[in-house]
């Protein structure tokens, strides 16, 4: 009984340390090169599925609540092996679709097939239409806007690195700063700019791997209504199975990636300050300061909702909600200054 209730300790071990670390990495490196040849059984299929999903929605939940880059070093890794899991998984879903399709819409899996049939209720149109504007949304404002940002990050931070390093000399010269504070702010320096210049060349990625997605989807859509096609399908018949399957596939592709490019953006978006501080913390902080900007927000949402065509109830609603926050900010604001004023004669006499 001892060595098993010691079995959990020693895998926890074992995945903390830094030498497995990096041969599981390599593992599953390796792992993923094989998926690009290795057929997939469809219930495989759908469980990796649901594992890209669940990456992507933990990569954005961490960039989230991380409130230095140093405590996410090893995101622009984490992009490079994403993205070469994607492109997996969309060669493995291919290959079922474009070898089975013809026998159903659950060629590829369950996953696929729902999200072809339930998300866009089995419309192929409807289908291509959202995974279009996804995608648009995806490559044109998101991964382009991120590579931008990222490439500039980079640029400006390589330029100030021998001021901030002269800063830092400076401080040790005149005694504000200690041997061992000096040695760890040119170590933050040094993983700052490595960082950021690694994000440079990540966000190519995210890039790629959105174009590689809507040409996978064509691919698919095209080569599968020819193949089906070929095997006796008639046309309508072909075009509506696998344009459900090639969108499903698309979808449950996509979705992931636009995850992961809004975690990159906001990673690469944030601002550094002295105070460590989470994103979401600040922006909620920097936008309840301004309250009055919200009463004017909201009674102009309110003249709206007067104006005639337009629809009352979501414009009185929305409005009167933040004009009941913004008076709350208000109240709060006021009583926290009269306590401020009230403190400072005691503290002057």
């Amino acid at each position: 009984m001892r060595r098993l209730r010691q079995i959990p300790r020693v895998i926890t071990s074992a995945l903390l340390d830094v030498g497995a670390g990096g041969a599981l990495v390599a593992v599953l490196v390796l792992i993923l090169i094989a998926l690009l040849l290795v057929p997939l059984p469809r219930p495989l299929l759908d469980i990796l599925i649901v594992c890209n999903v669940l990456v992507a929605m933990l990569l954005l939940l961490v960039g989230l609540h991380t409130s230095e880059t140093r405590q996410f070093f090893s995101f622009p890794t984490i992009l490079l092996l994403s993205t070469l899991f994607r492109l997996a998984l969309n060669v493995s879903s291919t290959r079922l679709i474009l070898l089975n399709g013809d026998a159903g819409l659950d060629a590829a899996g369950q996953v696929i097939q729902a999200f072809g049939e339930f998300v866009v209720r089995g419309d192929f149109l409807v289908g291509a239409v959202i995974f279009a504007i996804i995608a648009v949304v995806n490559f044109v404002v998101i991964a382009k806007g991120s590579a931008r940002v990222a490439e500039v990050a980079a640029r400006f931070t390589l330029d100030a690195l021998p001021g901030k390093q002269l800063a830092i000399d400076a401080d040790l010269r005149a005694g504000l700063i200690s041997k061992e504070d000096a040695r760890r702010a040119r170590a933050a320096l040094a993983e700052e700019s490595q960082f950021y210049g690694a994000m440079d060349g990540a966000m190519r990625f995210v890039q790629g791997d959105a174009i590689a997605g809507f040409v996978i989807t064509f691919i698919n859509a095209v080569g599968g209504v020819a193949i089906g096609v070929s095997r006796g399908m008639d046309i309508a018949s072909a075009i509506n199975t696998f344009g459900i399957l090639t969108i499903g596939d698309g979808l449950a592709s996509i979705v992931p990636s636009l995850l992961i490019s809004v975690c990159a953006g906001v990673v690469v978006t944030r601002v550094s300050t002295r105070a460590a501080e989470q994103p979401g913390g600040r922006i909620v902080r920097e936008l309840n300061a301004h309250p009055r900007a919200m009463v004017i927000t909201a009674g102009v949402l309110i003249v709206l909702g007067v104006l005639p065509g337009l629809p009352i109830v979501p414009f009185f609603l929305v409005g009167f909600c933040v004009l009941a926050w913004a008076g709350w900010l208000l109240a709060a604001h006021s009583a926290r200054g009269e306590l401020e004023g009230i403190a400072i004669p005691e503290q002057q006499l």
